[in-house]
């Protein structure tokens, strides 16, 4: 029987020819992930109480992406306790209030096909999309990893998510992974990995591709994962990453997945999700009429260029109705200024959009753009929890950056295929 993609990067991690389903086993860390928020904070006193020291500083990367820019005193320390572990380490590459870390990790070249890696944080299988195992971990597991180099692993179960046929106008990734968290549920495949294939996961961009691995982790997976292609090769070049055997790393004809499920992306309509979960999900025209006072347009899931693109379709030549307000984080500085040079942040301005400074900010409960009590938003984030984006009694529902900008312009969801179909027409 053949090999998974995963089961591929974890034996050559583990210096083994091949590993089996259940299989423990110790493997090597090619890359190590901490933010300020799970990071320096937690980790630096677990190593000093050791008198360790990172083994491997040219392996770890930390990214300043929570607590920025600092709201508060607290945030401040944390921040400045974050700058100074970083030096005294010896890390040289820390991102500083660059950008979300899932969005700067492959955005400065950090990721490349096959690597086995660990991040401080449970939306890390976003690494998935560019063909790497890479899965969130504690701040204890991390203190382990960077003392040592290493950690131990059961090898995950391999499910199988297929979505055939094409996407249609104004459905997108995050359509696709709210109809999942509906089907197979919240915490449905438990220490599981997903590997997604199929015609419509080969026509999505790499940042549409990062949107399905991240949100992953609503499925209870360890990670998911995307076997490399042509567009995995032209994103890793067009960011300098030279990656000759990138498309060795596939899973073989013969593997066999522990379980299968299909999906039809043409039949697909935009999605939201009711509060408080992501697997509340249902088609956009179940929840019309749902009045909005925020829209969010923010996170590692919804701020990316493509994602501001999106917005922008549907803000162009139209106001945010009154009574809502838009808030727009892009989701690191390097997109905000290519959405500022060819005009979409004009466009949101325009429409009366607010821009706020690139980071996980209310997505995480930080920063502006927190909720009062009993207020309705409109998020393009990953997720709805009660109480995660301010007041307990405020409600989130989740949608694609079309249904955000929609819904920011009617005043309440809609489906957003009516505004584009609009557009259109103009």
């Amino acid at each position: 029987m053949g090999l998974t993609l995963t089961q591929k990067i974890i034996a050559r991690a583990a210096g083994v020819t091949s590993v089996a389903p259940g299989e423990i086993v110790t493997c090597r860390v090619d890359l190590a992930m901490m933010h300020d928020s799970g990071g320096p904070r937690r980790v630096g006193p677990m190593l000093e109480r050791l008198g360790a020291k990172v083994w491997d500083p040219s392996k770890v990367v930390v990214i300043a992406d929570h607590y920025v820019p600092a709201i508060d005193a607290d945030s401040a320390a944390i921040l400045d306790l974050t700058r100074k572990w970083v030096k005294a380490a010896g890390i040289t590459r820390f991102h500083d209030m660059q950008g979300i870390c899932h969005v700067v990790l492959p955005e400065r070249g950090h990721l490349r096909p096959g690597l086995f890696a660990v991040g401080g944080d449970s939306h890390s299988p976003t690494a998935g999309a560019f063909g790497c195992f890479m899965f969130g971990v504690g701040a204890t597991e991390m203190a382990g990893v960077l003392v040592t180099g290493a950690i131990w692993l059961r090898v995950p179960q391999e499910h199988s998510v297929r979505w055939d046929g094409r996407l249609t106008t104004g459905v997108v990734a995050k359509d696709m992974v709210l109809a999942m968290c509906r089907t197979i549920s919240l915490n449905g495949i438990k220490y599981g990995v997903v590997e997604y294939a199929g015609e419509a996961i080969a026509a999505l961009s790499m940042s549409e591709r990062m949107v399905l691995t991240n949100m992953t982790a609503e499925l209870g997976a360890q990670t998911g994962i995307i076997a490399p292609d042509r567009t995995t090769v032209a994103y890793l070049a067009e960011v300098g990453v030279d990656a000759p055997d990138a498309i060795t790393w596939q899973s073989d004809a013969d593997s066999t997945p522990f379980k299968r499920w299909a999906f039809d992306a043409t039949s697909l309509e935009p999605q939201i999700a009711a509060p408080h979960s992501p697997a509340n999900s249902a088609p956009a025209r179940e929840h019309r009429g749902t009045a909005i006072d925020q829209c969010y347009i923010g996170a590692c899931t919804g701020a990316k260029l493509s994602d501001l693109h999106m917005a922008a379709e549907i803000l162009k030549g139209r106001k945010v109705a009154p009574g809502t307000r838009l808030l727009v984080a892009p989701a690191s500085t390097r997109i905000t200024a290519i959405a500022a040079a060819d005009g979409t942040l004009a466009t949101l301005a325009e429409a009366g959009a607010i821009l706020l400074p690139s980071g996980c900010g209310a997505c995480a409960g930080l920063g502006a753009g927190l909720l009062a009590e009993n207020e309705v938003c409109l998020s393009s984030t990953a997720r709805n929890f009660k109480g995660r984006m301010g007041a307990a009694s405020a409600l989130v529902y989740l949608g694609s950056p079309y249904s955000v900008a929609a819904a920011a312009v009617a005043g309440h969801i809609v489906d957003p295929r009516e505004l584009l179909a609009e557009q259109a027409a103009a």
